[in-house]
């Protein structure tokens, strides 16, 4: 039997051609060297960032595809003090968990490279943080259903919210800690607005540094078939 389905509409596909393919090739080395120097930053200043390169970077993410076009992100940009104060102190109490006790012998092996313990004075240093939320289930007509491919829509966004604020100037870091519930609590979001990751967003503050670690080589992460 065919379902009562409405009609699909579809308008214009409107694609910005570029020229040959020389340009083509420029452009993506530029893209790729501009993305090559994006770093996770730990050493934030608190100089001020302009709150409006934060809403163009999370309209840059929410163009991101999405399964059934649901668009599954909520993007929560915090910038008061106490509570950026109350999720460091939530942070830190999860964190000290997983370090001394909940990570095992082979993960902390792993994290001993960039020299990480449980305190994140980052989370109140950082002029935002942005918490990113996966919407898991929708409510429409009193009917509630899921959202598809949550973890991948929300996975995608972020990715581009990340290279947005990179070419913008800015410096972040994505934190998360688990459990991460309490971000839910602290922020008040409903519940069906799951805690996906923690970003905060500035400038590297003076004397920044990070770990001295190398990327695969494109030898190592593609394979043609």
């Amino acid at each position: 039997m065919k379902k009562n389905f409405s009609e699909p509409k579809f308008v214009p596909l409107r694609f910005q051609q570029v020229g040959s393919h020389f340009e083509q090739i420029k452009r993506a080395e530029e893209f790729y060297a501009n993305l090559n120097g994006r770093r996770t930053v730990r050493d934030f200043s608190d100089r001020k960032v302009p709150f409006e390169i934060i809403e163009k970077a999370i309209l840059t993410a929410g163009t991101a595809p999405s399964g059934a076009n649901m668009q599954p992100w909520r993007f929560v940009v915090v910038r008061d003090d106490e509570i950026k104060k109350q999720i460091r102190a939530a942070a830190e109490k999860e964190e000290f968990e997983s370090y001394n006790g909940r990570m095992s012998e082979k993960w902390l092996r792993r994290l001993a490279q960039f020299g990480t313990d449980e305190h994140k004075p980052f989370l109140e240093i950082a002029p935002f943080l942005i918490v990113v939320f996966r919407i898991n289930s929708v409510t429409e007509n009193g009917e509630t259903e899921p959202t598809y491919y949550s973890q991948e829509s929300v996975g995608i966004a972020v990715g581009m919210l990340l290279a947005a604020l990179h070419n913008a100037g800015l410096a972040t870091l994505t934190h998360t800690p688990s459990p991460m519930k309490f971000l839910q609590e602290i922020l008040q979001r409903p519940k069906n607005e799951v805690p996906f990751v923690l970003i905060p967003v500035g400038y590297p503050a003076e004397g920044a540094t990070v770990p001295d670690i190398k990327r695969k080589s494109l030898a190592e992460i593609m394979q043609i078939v």
